[in-house]
Protein backbone atom coordinates (compact mmCIF):
# COMPACT_ATOMS: atom_id res chain seq x y z
CA UNK A 1 0.00 0.00 0.00
CA UNK A 2 1.32 3.20 -0.89
CA UNK A 3 1.18 6.21 1.78
CA UNK A 4 1.12 10.24 1.98
CA UNK A 5 2.62 11.74 4.40
CA UNK A 6 0.12 14.77 6.93
CA UNK A 7 1.08 16.45 9.76
CA UNK A 8 -0.40 18.01 12.77
CA UNK A 9 0.85 19.57 16.01
CA UNK A 10 1.59 16.43 17.61
CA UNK A 11 3.83 15.27 14.49
CA UNK A 12 3.24 13.52 11.00
CA UNK A 13 1.79 10.18 9.78
CA UNK A 14 1.34 7.86 7.38
CA UNK A 15 -2.07 8.29 5.76
CA UNK A 16 -3.13 5.80 3.13
CA UNK A 17 -2.63 7.55 -0.54
CA UNK A 18 -5.88 6.86 -1.64
CA UNK A 19 -7.97 7.86 1.47
CA UNK A 20 -10.33 10.20 1.75
CA UNK A 21 -9.89 11.06 5.19
CA UNK A 22 -6.80 12.55 6.84
CA UNK A 23 -4.20 12.45 9.74
CA UNK A 24 -7.03 13.69 12.11
CA UNK A 25 -9.53 11.41 11.67
CA UNK A 26 -6.95 8.28 11.40
CA UNK A 27 -5.70 9.52 14.98
CA UNK A 28 -9.02 9.80 16.12
CA UNK A 29 -9.98 6.22 14.90
CA UNK A 30 -7.12 5.08 16.86
CA UNK A 31 -7.71 7.02 20.34
CA UNK A 32 -11.81 6.00 20.24
CA UNK A 33 -11.66 2.16 19.74
CA UNK A 34 -15.30 2.29 22.00
CA UNK A 35 -18.40 1.07 20.25
CA UNK A 36 -16.80 -0.65 16.88
CA UNK A 37 -19.96 1.43 15.48
CA UNK A 38 -19.46 3.60 12.36
CA UNK A 39 -21.31 7.00 12.32
CA UNK A 40 -24.92 6.66 11.37
CA UNK A 41 -25.21 7.63 7.38
CA UNK A 42 -27.76 9.88 8.56
CA UNK A 43 -25.58 12.08 10.45
CA UNK A 44 -23.03 12.02 7.66
CA UNK A 45 -26.14 13.04 5.37
CA UNK A 46 -26.55 15.95 7.98
CA UNK A 47 -22.67 17.21 8.33
CA UNK A 48 -22.37 16.83 4.11
CA UNK A 49 -25.57 19.56 3.95
CA UNK A 50 -24.24 22.05 6.59
CA UNK A 51 -20.79 22.14 5.13
CA UNK A 52 -22.43 22.43 1.83
CA UNK A 53 -24.95 25.23 3.34
CA UNK A 54 -21.61 27.21 4.66
CA UNK A 55 -19.62 27.38 1.66
CA UNK A 56 -22.60 28.64 -0.39
CA UNK A 57 -22.99 31.05 2.26
CA UNK A 58 -18.78 31.90 2.46
CA UNK A 59 -19.03 32.40 -1.16
CA UNK A 60 -21.96 35.18 -1.03
CA UNK A 61 -20.22 36.75 1.98
CA UNK A 62 -17.13 36.68 -0.29
CA UNK A 63 -14.83 34.79 2.05
CA UNK A 64 -14.41 32.04 -0.39
CA UNK A 65 -12.97 31.83 -3.36
CA UNK A 66 -15.63 30.85 -5.90
CA UNK A 67 -13.74 27.31 -7.31
CA UNK A 68 -13.20 25.99 -4.30
CA UNK A 69 -16.50 26.90 -3.11
CA UNK A 70 -17.94 25.03 -5.79
CA UNK A 71 -15.68 22.04 -5.81
CA UNK A 72 -16.65 22.12 -2.22
CA UNK A 73 -20.29 22.06 -2.38
CA UNK A 74 -19.87 19.34 -5.45
CA UNK A 75 -18.30 17.34 -2.99
CA UNK A 76 -21.16 17.23 -0.51
CA UNK A 77 -23.43 16.88 -3.14
CA UNK A 78 -21.50 13.48 -3.81
CA UNK A 79 -21.52 12.65 0.27
CA UNK A 80 -25.32 13.69 0.11
CA UNK A 81 -26.07 10.88 -2.87
CA UNK A 82 -24.47 8.18 -0.80
CA UNK A 83 -20.89 8.32 -1.83
CA UNK A 84 -17.66 7.88 0.27
CA UNK A 85 -19.42 6.78 3.45
CA UNK A 86 -16.83 4.26 3.75
CA UNK A 87 -14.09 6.98 4.60
CA UNK A 88 -16.11 8.39 7.25
CA UNK A 89 -13.52 6.11 10.32
CA UNK A 90 -14.60 7.27 13.57
CA UNK A 91 -15.95 5.51 15.92
CA UNK A 92 -19.83 6.32 16.54
CA UNK A 93 -18.66 6.95 20.47
CA UNK A 94 -16.17 9.55 20.67
CA UNK A 95 -14.48 11.96 22.77
CA UNK A 96 -14.93 16.00 22.17
CA UNK A 97 -18.30 16.82 21.76
CA UNK A 98 -18.22 15.12 17.65
CA UNK A 99 -14.71 17.00 17.11
CA UNK A 100 -13.83 14.17 15.54
CA UNK A 101 -16.48 13.07 13.57
CA UNK A 102 -16.12 16.82 12.12
CA UNK A 103 -12.68 16.53 11.02
CA UNK A 104 -13.50 13.61 9.62
CA UNK A 105 -16.17 15.15 7.54
CA UNK A 106 -13.93 18.54 6.78
CA UNK A 107 -11.24 16.09 6.00
CA UNK A 108 -13.44 13.83 3.24
CA UNK A 109 -14.85 16.89 1.79
CA UNK A 110 -11.62 18.87 1.32
CA UNK A 111 -9.75 15.71 -0.07
CA UNK A 112 -12.64 15.40 -2.86
CA UNK A 113 -12.40 18.92 -3.35
CA UNK A 114 -8.70 18.66 -4.06
CA UNK A 115 -9.54 16.13 -6.68
CA UNK A 116 -12.03 18.01 -8.59
CA UNK A 117 -9.63 20.80 -8.71
CA UNK A 118 -7.15 18.48 -10.19
CA UNK A 119 -4.78 18.20 -7.75
CA UNK A 120 -3.66 15.66 -5.35
CA UNK A 121 -4.87 14.15 -1.88
CA UNK A 122 -3.68 15.67 1.03
CA UNK A 123 -2.69 19.28 -1.00
CA UNK A 124 -4.48 20.93 1.84
CA UNK A 125 -2.58 24.46 0.13
CA UNK A 126 -5.73 24.13 -2.36
CA UNK A 127 -8.54 23.54 0.27
CA UNK A 128 -7.68 23.08 3.74
CA UNK A 129 -10.43 21.25 5.80
CA UNK A 130 -9.97 23.74 8.16
CA UNK A 131 -9.57 26.68 6.46
CA UNK A 132 -11.63 26.51 3.81
CA UNK A 133 -14.17 23.23 4.17
CA UNK A 134 -14.86 24.59 8.41
CA UNK A 135 -14.31 28.29 7.37
CA UNK A 136 -16.50 30.06 9.96
CA UNK A 137 -18.07 27.38 11.96
CA UNK A 138 -16.96 25.34 14.87
CA UNK A 139 -17.27 21.81 16.06
CA UNK A 140 -19.32 23.33 18.88
CA UNK A 141 -22.02 24.52 16.33
CA UNK A 142 -21.97 22.13 13.59
CA UNK A 143 -22.31 18.86 15.19
CA UNK A 144 -25.24 19.90 17.54
CA UNK A 145 -26.65 20.95 14.34
CA UNK A 146 -25.93 17.70 12.55
CA UNK A 147 -27.45 15.85 15.32
CA UNK A 148 -30.65 17.63 14.94
CA UNK A 149 -31.26 17.10 11.52
CA UNK A 150 -30.11 13.28 11.59
CA UNK A 151 -32.78 12.86 14.54
CA UNK A 152 -35.52 14.73 12.39
CA UNK A 153 -35.01 12.75 9.01
CA UNK A 154 -35.16 9.88 11.50
CA UNK A 155 -38.19 10.58 13.18
CA UNK A 156 -39.92 10.82 10.10
CA UNK A 157 -39.88 6.93 9.52
CA UNK A 158 -40.92 6.31 13.59
CA UNK A 159 -43.67 8.79 13.38
CA UNK A 160 -45.28 7.32 9.84
CA UNK A 161 -44.52 3.42 11.44
CA UNK A 162 -46.51 4.69 15.22
CA UNK A 163 -49.78 6.13 12.54
CA UNK A 164 -49.68 2.57 10.96
CA UNK A 165 -49.55 0.93 14.56
CA UNK A 166 -52.18 3.33 15.93
CA UNK A 167 -54.67 2.98 12.68
CA UNK A 168 -53.84 -1.30 13.43
CA UNK A 169 -55.06 -0.73 17.09
CA UNK A 170 -58.46 1.02 15.81
CA UNK A 171 -59.23 -1.16 13.77
CA UNK A 172 -58.64 -4.43 16.43
CA UNK A 173 -61.14 -1.76 18.77
CA UNK A 174 -63.76 -1.64 16.13
CA UNK A 175 -63.06 -5.68 15.84
CA UNK A 176 -63.66 -6.22 19.42
CA UNK A 177 -66.02 -3.98 20.50
CA UNK A 178 -68.38 -6.69 20.92
CA UNK A 179 -66.38 -9.15 22.70
CA UNK A 180 -66.48 -9.05 26.62
CA UNK A 181 -63.91 -10.09 28.92
CA UNK A 182 -62.90 -10.19 32.09
CA UNK A 183 -61.15 -7.22 33.42
CA UNK A 184 -58.02 -7.68 35.74
CA UNK A 185 -56.46 -5.73 38.39
CA UNK A 186 -54.35 -6.95 41.46
CA UNK A 187 -53.35 -10.28 39.83
CA UNK A 188 -57.06 -11.28 39.66
CA UNK A 189 -60.61 -11.05 37.83
CA UNK A 190 -62.26 -7.45 38.36
CA UNK A 191 -65.40 -6.80 36.30
CA UNK A 192 -66.41 -7.12 32.85
CA UNK A 193 -64.57 -4.61 30.03
CA UNK A 194 -65.32 -4.88 25.88
CA UNK A 195 -62.06 -6.68 24.52
CA UNK A 196 -62.29 -4.10 22.26
CA UNK A 197 -62.35 -0.71 24.64
CA UNK A 198 -58.55 -2.70 25.99
CA UNK A 199 -57.52 -1.82 21.98
CA UNK A 200 -58.80 1.63 22.18
CA UNK A 201 -56.69 2.46 25.24
CA UNK A 202 -53.79 0.94 23.48
CA UNK A 203 -54.61 3.27 20.31
CA UNK A 204 -54.63 6.45 22.64
CA UNK A 205 -51.75 5.77 24.06
CA UNK A 206 -49.89 6.04 20.54
CA UNK A 207 -51.79 8.80 19.97
CA UNK A 208 -50.31 10.46 22.78
CA UNK A 209 -46.51 9.28 21.86
CA UNK A 210 -47.69 10.77 18.36
CA UNK A 211 -47.85 13.63 19.44
CA UNK A 212 -44.85 13.80 21.70
CA UNK A 213 -42.71 13.20 17.88
CA UNK A 214 -44.42 16.10 16.64
CA UNK A 215 -43.04 18.38 19.51
CA UNK A 216 -39.56 16.87 20.08
CA UNK A 217 -39.62 17.81 16.07
CA UNK A 218 -40.37 21.30 16.98
CA UNK A 219 -37.63 21.45 18.93
CA UNK A 220 -35.46 20.07 16.91
CA UNK A 221 -35.81 22.51 14.37
CA UNK A 222 -33.92 25.32 16.73
CA UNK A 223 -30.60 24.39 15.14
CA UNK A 224 -27.38 25.97 16.75
CA UNK A 225 -25.35 26.82 13.42
CA UNK A 226 -23.60 30.26 13.05
CA UNK A 227 -22.99 30.15 17.06
CA UNK A 228 -19.58 28.99 16.07
CA UNK A 229 -17.40 28.06 19.38
CA UNK A 230 -19.72 29.21 22.70
CA UNK A 231 -22.64 30.59 20.66
CA UNK A 232 -22.15 33.89 20.50
CA UNK A 233 -21.14 34.01 16.72
CA UNK A 234 -17.62 35.93 17.24
CA UNK A 235 -15.31 35.44 14.80
CA UNK A 236 -18.09 35.14 11.79
CA UNK A 237 -19.25 37.69 9.42
CA UNK A 238 -22.54 38.76 9.91
CA UNK A 239 -23.00 37.92 6.09
CA UNK A 240 -22.18 34.18 6.65
CA UNK A 241 -24.82 34.35 9.69
CA UNK A 242 -27.67 35.33 8.06
CA UNK A 243 -26.85 33.40 4.93
CA UNK A 244 -26.14 30.15 6.29
CA UNK A 245 -29.37 29.36 7.78
CA UNK A 246 -31.12 29.74 4.60
CA UNK A 247 -29.11 27.76 2.63
CA UNK A 248 -29.65 25.27 5.30
CA UNK A 249 -33.33 25.32 4.86
CA UNK A 250 -33.09 25.19 1.16
CA UNK A 251 -31.12 22.21 0.96
CA UNK A 252 -32.32 19.83 3.84
CA UNK A 253 -36.20 20.97 3.29
CA UNK A 254 -36.65 21.60 6.76
CA UNK A 255 -38.17 24.57 8.31
CA UNK A 256 -34.79 25.53 10.85
CA UNK A 257 -34.80 28.24 12.66
CA UNK A 258 -31.39 29.53 14.27
CA UNK A 259 -31.53 29.10 17.71
CA UNK A 260 -31.39 32.35 20.38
Amino acid sequence: MDYRIEHDLLGERQVPVEAYYGIHALRAAENFTISGRPIHNQLILALAAIKKAAALANREAGLLETPVAQAITTACDELMAGKLHDQFIVDALQGGAGTSANMNANEVIANRAIELLNGEKGDYRMVHPLNHVNLSQSTNDVFPTAVRIAAIWLLKPLSETFAALQMALQEKEQQFSGVIKMGRTELQDALPVMLGQEFGAYAQAIARDRWRIYKVEERLRQVNIGGTAVGTGLNADKRYLFAVIEKLRDITGLGLARAE
